[in-house]
């Protein structure tokens, strides 16, 4: 997975690549979250645009993500998911825990 890290005044957003499953990409998801609270950040969404795909282990590291940025006193915004992972999200409960927005600036704007 790559993502392009980018900063819209006091957020951080970060464009995922890829596929987030098990062992490819969680990590990386992971460790860019923790870079960007350890910047000091407190306030990140996570762009889906261009994710192909999303399983149970990706989902896990969502919610271990969303748990980091709870703890360190921030907010997190997921936008542009496709119908697949968006079902997903629905289908496991955690469409009512994330704040989905379907474009990167609902997501911004909803700060």
């Amino acid at each position: 997975m790559n993502i392009i890290q980018r900063t819209q005044g006091d957020v951080r957003i970060l464009c995922l690549e890829g596929k987030i499953t098990l062992g490819e990409g969680d990590q990386e998801l992971s460790e860019a979250v923790r870079a960007a609270l350890d910047n000091g950040t407190r306030r990140i969404v996570l762009n889906f645009e261009k994710v192909s795909y999303l399983d149970s282990s990706g989902v896990g590291e969502l919610v271990g993500c969303y748990t980091s940025i709870k703890k360190a006193g921030g907010e997190l915004k997921i936008c542009g998911m496709n119908s697949r992972t968006l079902g997903l999200i629905t289908l496991t409960g955690l469409h009512s825990v994330f704040a989905v927005a379907e474009t990167e600036a609902e997501a911004v704007a909803g700060f």
